[in-house]
């Protein structure tokens, strides 16, 4: 499940990269295309479509991240990994080494 909603987020991010770059930030973009009034689709209903469009791929960008991290498959301690610590012979500490004195007189 995990994995599907990742190629969804990853389609989903291609469309609204795609959308975003048809737009225009002046008010152009594919609606400067469609300027004869006689078209079925006008230069202000292009804009809406586009604009919609951008609106919802981010709110569904969203809701399947949102959906992606709460299907992340969570890993039980049995996965291999030994996390005991096992104990075998001589079960006694390791004495730590004695720190390094200052030299005295006699050794300079």
């Amino acid at each position: 499940m995990y994995t599907f909603i990742v190629i969804l987020i990853l389609i989903v991010c291609v469309l609204l990269a795609l959308v975003v770059l048809v737009q225009n930030s002046k008010g152009g973009g594919l609606a400067a295309n469609f300027s004869a009034p006689t078209q079925v689709l006008g230069a202000r209903q292009s804009a809406d479509f586009i604009e919609k469009a951008t609106w919802w791929l981010a709110a569904i960008l969203v809701v399947l991240c949102l959906a992606a991290t709460i299907s992340i498959p969570h890993h039980s301690a049995d996965n291999g990994i030994n996390t005991e610590v096992t104990t075998t012979g001589d079960a006694s500490p390791v004495q730590a080494a004695s720190p390094i004195a200052a030299p005295t007189a006699d050794q300079q």
